[in-house]
C-alpha cells in the first residue's frame, strides 16, 4: 500500500469556487509533506492522492496530515485495477497479517461505468475474504472496514480510516491579526480563525524591560505550535511597558485596564493593515475578566474601526482549556511569566466603564504619538514549518 487517500467533506459544497478550495488544499498537503519523501500529491475525483516514495514513512505523513485543515479523513491505500479479480488479489495480499474479530467491505463507485454495483462488489468481496481468511461479517460497528473506491482509471482499497483536522484549507479565507498573550484563550482563538481558512499574524504586547522577556518566549514557542497548522507564521512583538507607564501618570486607576485594551486595539489595526489582515481576532469571554464585562467589551470596541472576531466569547474555561490540550498549546500556556496585563494593574478595575468617562481619561494622552512610537519600534520574526533546509 503505497498511497494514502484523503477525503475532505466541507470544500465539496462550494460549488463552482471548489476547484480553488481543492487547489489550495493539495498546496498545504503538498508544504506539509515536502521533507518526507512523499512522490505527488494529486486531486482526484472527490479526493486526494498522496503517493509515498520509498523514504515516505505513513506515521510520519500521517501526523503532518493530522495539522492541515480541510481534511475530514485519510487512510493509507492501495492501488488495483478495475477488475474483481484485481481488486480481490490484492486486497488479500494486503490483509495478510490483520486478525479483526468481525469485518465487512464498503465499497463506493465514483465511476458508475464500472460493470457491478456497490452492493455486488460488496458481496463478491466479502465472500472472497470469508472464504480466504474466514473472517466473520459484521455490518454494524465491525472491528474492519475494507474500503473500496471504484474510479474511471483505477480502484483504491484501504483498512480503516483516520480522523482528520476538519475545517477549511487554511489560505481561503483571507487574513487576521491575533491579539495572543500568554495565556490559554488568545492561541485557542488564534487556532481556530486558522481551523476556519484564515492566516493569523499574531500580535504579542510584552514589557519588557519593565518586565522580563519571558511573555515573549512564550509567544515565540506558542507560534512555533501554532505554525505546524498554517506553516508560515509572521510573529509582531510590540513593547507596551512605556505605553503603561505614561497611562499610569495621567489616567485614574480604574480605567487603566480599559485604556491598555483601546491602546491595544488602535495598535493592532495599524499592524493588521500593513499586513493586509482584514480582521482582529481575540480570546476574550464574557464575563471571564474585568475587561471582559459587555459594557467594557463595547468600549473597548469603539477604539478601532477594524472587525473584531471573539471566537471564544460564548465558551467555558473548561472548554477552552480540554481544546489548548488538543492542540498542544497548554503546557506552555500555564508556565509563569511576567504578562504586560500584570504591570500597573489596579486592583479595583473599573467593570462598566462609560464611553464619555474613557474619553475624557484619553483627552490627556498623545494617543497618536503613543501608538506610532509602539508600531515602529514593534519588532518581526518569521516562523515556517516545515522549518526550511540549509
Amino acid at each position: 500500500m503505497t498511497s494514502i487517500l484523503v477525503h475532505y467533506q466541507e470544500i465539496a459544497l462550494k460549488g463552482r469556487n471548489r476547484p480553488y478550495f481543492i487547489g489550495q488544499l493539495v498546496r498545504n498537503v503538498r508544504r506539509q509533506t515536502a521533507d518526507l519523501g512523499v512522490k505527488d500529491v494529486r486531486a482526484l475525483m472527490g479526493r486526494i492522492e498522496i503517493v509515498l516514495g520509498p523514504s515516505a514513512g505513513y506515521e510520519a505523513v500521517s501526523e503532518r496530515l493530522r495539522h492541515v485543515f480541510g481534511i475530514a479523513n485519510f487512510s493509507k491505500a492501495g492501488r488495483a485495477a478495475r477488475d474483481l479479480e484485481s481488486v480481490a488479489s490484492a486486497v488479500l495480499a494486503d490483509l495478510e497479517g490483520h486478525r479483526p474479530v468481525t469485518f465487512r467491505v464498503s465499497a463506493k463507485r465514483g465511476d458508475k461505468t464500472f460493470p457491478m454495483t456497490s452492493p455486488q462488489l460488496e458481496r463478491e468481496l466479502g465472500a472472497r475474504i470469508v472464504e480466504r481468511l474466514g473472517w466473520p461479517v459484521k455490518l454494524e460497528r465491525p472491528e474492519m472496514v475494507v474500503t473500496v473506491e471504484v474510479l474511471p482509471n483505477r480502484i483504491f482499497y484501504s483498512f480503516g480510516k483516520e480522523k482528520g483536522a476538519g475545517g477549511m484549507p487554511t489560505g481561503v479565507s483571507g487574513r487576521v491579526a491575533c491579539l495572543m498573550s500568554g495565556g490559554i484563550d488568545s492561541p485557542v482563538a488564534a487556532y481556530r480563525l486558522m481551523r476556519r481558512g484564515c492566516s493569523v499574524v499574531p500580535v504579542h504586547f510584552h514589557s519588557y524591560p519593565y518586565l522580563s522577556r519571558a511573555s515573549q518566549e512564550k509567544a515565540r514557542e506558542l507560534t512555533e505550535v501554532l505554525t505546524r497548522y498554517q506553516m508560515h507564521t509572521t510573529l509582531r512583538l510590540v513593547p507596551f511597558g512605556e505605553l503603561q507607564r505614561q497611562v499610569v501618570l495621567s489616567v485614574p486607576a480604574p480605567l487603566r485596564v480599559v485604556i491598555y485594551r483601546r491602546l491595544m486595539l488602535r495598535i493592532a489595526e495599524r499592524i493588521a493593515r500593513a499586513s493586509r489582515a482584514k480582521a482582529l481576532v481575540t480570546g476574550e469571554v464574557i464575563g471571564q475578566v474585568a475587561s471582559q464585562t459587555l459594557e467594557n467589551l463595547t468600549v473597548i470596541a469603539d477604539a478601532t474601526s477594524m472587525p473584531i472576531l471573539r471566537p471564544l466569547v460564548g465558551t467555558d474555561k473548561e472548554e477552552i482549556v480540554a481544546e489548548a490540550m488538543r492542540i498542544g498549546t497548554y503546557e506552555i500556556s500555564i508556565v509563569p511569566d511576567q504578562d504586560c496585563c500584570q504591570l500597573f494593574t489596579p486592583r479595583s478595575p473599573e467593570t462598566h466603564a462609560r464611553r464619555w468617562q474613557v474619553e475624557e481619561a484619553e483627552a490627556k494622552l498623545p494617543i497618536e504619538d503613543m501608538v506610532r512610537a509602539a508600531v515602529e519600534a514593534t519588532a518581526t520574526e518569521e516562523f515556517r514549518f516545515p522549518p526550511p533546509t540549509s
